[in-house]
């Protein structure tokens, strides 16, 4: 906050104490020497006008005059001067103590105005660093006008933005103050005119003031280049114009910054959501015409009457796993529907580590039943999570170490309970995933050129994984394991059976 300066009448009457102080010192020694006597007042004037303004200085300079003449000049005792040499003596002083008065007044002007003119280049500097960490949506014309208003100390802020009919008017500040939709109509109408510079205020043309609720209110437009966009009304701090200019100028940059991270933000998204399209339909298109195409030729052989009986189990079968397979993709589907949307609802229950490596296990039996499945639990004590999101983010794990592990291969699952996490990690004794790929390996669609080149796939399993664990606050990861082949761990927040069965809704906040 600004400090305001101190009252001037104490500093008047320990001036005028200091000319009293002098005379009764000189007058007890006895000094009658004019020129000693005249130097010790202008010491006290020079002191008095290099501390307080220039008026202060003046009169302590009058009542020095005065006391000079009336104690040490003949005839003493009077106001009579009665030598010439004296009236000049007289003249010299009050004119040497009126001038060094207005220099020493012009230089205190003269550094105040310095220091006022860094104080507001700092605020300045320190808005346009609040500029740089705005947000990038509409909250921060908000956060903008309260900026402003602080580095500022302005009791009322406000940023005036035409819309349509209406005004968009985003306020700050301690004073309420309700702007008049008219007015500033007016003065953005203004401010289109022909745009002039007064080199003098160091301002653009375009400034204006009104009354609304009983405060001035200033306004100013904020020009983009030439172009105005809107207005800034400030009042409370007396603000130079030309700094004032500055701040909408700073002002308005950081509208248009906003409105354009804004249109790239969008841009961006536009971007992403056709990537994800492309990326969707092509893989889906894939994934669901191998499964059709199995389904119909396997349908077309069990209409063969002349098919033997083991033929026709092995075609059923077909056709069973490929509804399976199917079945899983819209599910998938679904999860990332319901991941997109943050619509993933949690129950928490009581299971035992080793139900939800089955249940996951059962999800996937026939994409693992070319594989040898070692599973290990230790310990398998009783935790608290959602059993049913754990074991799909599991699942997903567990397909996608039998798509890319050779056929015949083991697949270890290790499962344990530390303090508060149940750590589930499935290793396969494939090629492993590229050190390139690692980063990107749970992103959505994301298939190395490799795992392209060896199976089919959406890319959307792992993405899926990491989904659903984050909706229970769980997190997976993956890495290359000594050997050879890749470990995929996943950590889920657990407590253990000691905690008594309550509200699951409770256990899920």
């Amino acid at each position: 906050m600004t400090s305001r300066p101190l009252p001037e009448w104490p500093r008047v009457a320990a001036g005028l104490a200091a000319v009293a102080a002098v005379t009764v010192v000189c007058r007890w020694l006895g000094v009658v020497n004019a020129a000693t006597v005249s130097t010790t007042f202008l010491l006290v004037v020079l002191v008095v006008a290099a501390t307080s303004r220039l008026w202060v200085a003046v009169t302590v300079s009058v009542v020095a005059v005065l006391c000079f003449n009336f104690f040490f000049i003949p005839p003493l005792g009077t106001f009579v001067v009665a030598e010439p040499q004296n009236w000049l003596a007289l003249i010299s002083f009050l004119a040497v103590s009126l001038v060094a008065s207005n220099l020493s007044a012009v230089a205190r002007a003269r550094t105040a105005e310095a220091l006022a003119r860094r104080d507001e280049q700092a605020r300045l500097f320190d808005l346009s660093r609040d500029v740089l960490v705005l947000p990038d949506s509409r909250a921060a014309l908000a956060a903008l006008a309260r900026a402003v208003a602080r580095r500022f100390d302005l009791e009322y802020l406000a940023i005036a933005l035409p819309a349509g009919e209406t005004w968009e008017i985003s306020s700050a500040g301690t004073e309420d103050v309700t702007l008049d939709p008219k007015q500033l109509a007016v003065a953005l109408a203004a401010a289109q005119t022909t745009l002039e510079f007064d080199a003098y205020s160091r301002t653009y043309s375009g400034h204006r003031e009104l009354t609304a609720d009983g405060c001035t209110v200033r306004l100013v437009p904020l020009r983009v280049g030439t172009r105005p966009i809107g207005l800034l009304a400030a009042s409370g701090r007396p603000v130079d114009s030309g700094t004032l200019d500055a701040l909408a100028g700073v002002v308005a940059l950081a509208i248009e910054r906003t409105n354009l991270l804004q249109e790239r933000k969008a841009a961006e998204l536009t971007r992403q959501s056709d990537e994800l399209k492309s990326a969707l339909l092509a893989s889906i298109g894939h994934d669901l015409r191998t499964p059709l195409t199995a389904i119909r030729v396997a349908a077309a052989n069990l209409r063969a009457s002349e098919l033997p009986p083991a033929d026709r189990r092995e075609q059923s079968d077909l056709i069973q796993a490929e509804v399976e397979r199917l079945a899983r993709l819209f599910q998938n589907l679904i999860d990332l529907a319901r991941i997109d949307a943050g619509a993933v609802a949690r129950d928490i229950r009581r299971v035992h580590p080793s139900e939800i490596v089955a249940a996951a296990r059962d999800q996937v039996d026939h994409l693992l039943r070319g594989h040898t499945l070692t599973v290990s639990v230790d310990p398998d004590v009783p935790v608290r999570l959602d059993p049913r999101l754990t074991a799909s983010a599991l699942a997903h794990l567990l397909e996608n170490a039998a798509q890319y592990s050779p056929e015949g291969s083991t697949i270890e699952v290790r499962a344990g309970v530390t303090r508060d996490h149940l750590e589930i990690a499935v290793r396969d004794h494939g090629p492993g995933i590229a050190p390139a790929d690692l980063p990107r390996v749970f992103d959505r669609f994301f298939r190395g050129d490799g795992a392209r080149a060896r199976t089919s796939g959406t890319g959307m399993g792992l993405w899926i994984a990491r989904g659903l664990l984050a909706a229970q606050h769980g997190r997976v990861w993956a890495e290359n394991a000594d050997g050879g082949g890749a470990c995929f761990t996943l950590a889920v927040p657990a407590t253990d059976d000691a905690t008594p069965d309550g509200d699951p809704g409770a256990m899920a906040d």
